[in-house]
C-alpha cells in the first residue's frame, strides 16, 4: 500500500465524509457532553491544520492540529474501519506532529476515550502520556487527556 499524508479542505466531499464518519461513530458512542469534536466548518479554520490519509484508491483517514498558544491539539483523528491496522493513524499521527514541528510548536495534546482503547494504544505507543484536563475541558467520566513533547 502506497499511503501518503496531504494536506486538504475538509469540507471538500471525500474529506467530509471522512469526518462525518468520525462525528456519527462519536454521536453513537458518547453522550452530547461527553463529545469534543469541531464542527465541520471549523476545521476550515486558520488555526487548523487539516490532513487526510490516501492511498491510489481512496481516502482512508484524516486528522487535524488546532493550532494554540504553546501548545497544539490534535483533533478528528480518524481511520475508515477498511483501513485499520494497516499503519494509517501510525501515519496520520506523524503527519500531524510533522505540521506541529513546522508551526515551531513543542508540545501537543489531545483528548480521546477509555472506550476507544485501540486510539489510547496508538497514541501511547507515540509516546502520548496520559495527564488531566486542558483547557476548557472538565472530567467527565469518559475522557482520557494525553500530551506529548516533541
Amino acid at each position: 500500500m502506497s499511503l501518503e499524508i496531504v494536506a486538504a479542505r475538509a469540507t471538500d466531499p471525500g474529506p467530509r465524509a471522512l469526518v462525518e464518519a468520525s462525528q456519527g461513530l462519536m454521536r453513537a458512542m458518547f453522550r452530547p457532553d461527553q463529545n469534543h469534536f469541531l464542527p465541520i466548518e471549523a476545521l476550515t479554520a486558520p488555526d487548523i491544520r487539516f490532513l487526510v490519509a490516501r492511498d491510489e484508491e481512496a481516502l482512508l483517514g484524516c486528522g487535524a492540529l488546532h493550532v494554540k498558544p504553546g501548545y497544539g491539539e490534535l483533533k478528528s483523528v480518524f481511520v475508515r474501519d477498511a483501513a485499520r491496522g494497516r499503519g494509517v493513524g501510525a501515519a496520520l499521527i506523524s503527519g500531524l506532529e510533522a505540521a506541529a514541528r513546522a508551526e515551531g510548536l513543542a508540545l501537543l495534546r489531545l483528548e480521546t476515550a477509555d472506550e476507544l482503547a485501540a486510539a489510547c494504544r496508538l497514541y501511547e505507543r507515540h509516546g502520548y502520556a496520559r495527564r488531566g484536563p486542558f483547557d476548557a475541558y472538565a472530567e467527565n467520566g469518559c475522557s482520557v487527556f494525553m500530551e506529548k513533547r516533541l
